[in-house]
């Protein structure tokens, strides 16, 4: 696998579209990759002191992706939970919100892949499509949040940045899954 983008599709954009999709697929890249040849038990395996697994972060990266991509186009009502300000979640939320980390028994490895890939592609037709990445919306209301907005151009930095984080984090329970590395 290598990270590459279509450039003939990409030709009209601005050199900022173009190094936002090719950080995109970069870093989705190296997320792929860490699942490479596992099985589902594998991909649900903890290795590490963290309950995460790579079936679960993969899930969770297109979960938040795909949350973010719509909250570009229709704003912060997208990302309520049961028409609930983030500040009113109860412990059904959270719990609900935990299990985006998980791939469960019925999940597999290949269906959390394949929903990665529809994800990407719609994340990257936005991208291309956007008439502006000036464009602002409003963020929730939620504790994690300092700001209270963000332009599409903050949003996307933040799933590169998400993608990535959690690529590491990713790379580290491959490595104790079997001593598979990413790099290195």
């Amino acid at each position: 696998m290598t990270a590459t983008i279509d450039t003939t599709a990409t030709a009209i954009l601005s050199g900022e579209q173009r190094d936002l999709l090719d950080a995109l697929a970069k870093a989705r890249f190296f997320l792929r990759f860490t699942a490479r040849e596992l099985t589902d038990d594998q991909a649900r395996t903890r290795s590490t002191a963290s309950e995460l697994t790579i079936g679960g972060l993969i899930k969770h990266v297109t979960h938040v992706e795909q949350n973010w991509a719509t909250f570009i186009v229709e704003g912060p009502e997208s990302m309520q939970s049961n028409d609930k300000d983030f500040t009113d979640w109860t412990e059904e939320d959270y719990a609900e919100f935990a299990d985006s980390f998980r791939l469960t028994e019925t999940e597999t490895l290949a269906g959390a892949l394949a929903a990665y890939e529809e994800v990407a592609a719609r994340t990257d037709a936005l991208l291309r499509e956007l008439p502006s990445l000036d464009a602002i919306q409003q963020l929730p209301k939620a504790p994690w949040f300092t700001d209270t907005e963000w332009s599409a151009r903050r949003v996307f930095v933040h799933i590169v940045a998400e993608t990535t984080q959690h690529s590491g984090h990713a790379d580290i329970i491959r490595e104790s899954i079997d001593g598979s590395k990413s790099m290195g």
